[in-house]
């Protein structure tokens, strides 16, 4: 699998999460509910209960469950500090809210 996060975007979650090195984090694809719908990427510390791929940038292990693979493969996960804002881009998805299941 195939997903890039930024040395930003690291910085956020260490900063926020007030993560420690090794501390692993959890990204899975959440789905919104009445009025807000949708598809997003939603993060927690710990793994998935399922089989997971584990990526580890800048000393933080990213696990991704193996099912949701479809989400995340060719993801760009970046922080805009001009925003103030995560930035989640996947060529592979027109519409990462709402994904074509085909």
């Amino acid at each position: 699998m195939n997903v890039m996060i930024t040395e930003k975007a690291v910085d956020f979650y260490k900063k926020e999460m007030m993560l420690k090195e090794n501390e692993e984090v959890t990204l899975y694809v959440r789905v919104g509910g009445i009025g807000s719908g949708g598809f997003s990427v939603g993060i927690r510390k710990g793994t998935p209960d399922l089989d997971f791929i584990k990526i580890t940038q800048s000393n933080i292990p990213f696990c991704i469950a193996k099912e949701e693979k479809w989400y995340f493969d060719g993801m760009k996960i970046d922080y805009n500090r001009d925003m103030g804002e995560m930035v989640f881009l996947n060529d592979r998805i027109d519409d990462l809210a709402n994904p074509d299941p085909n």
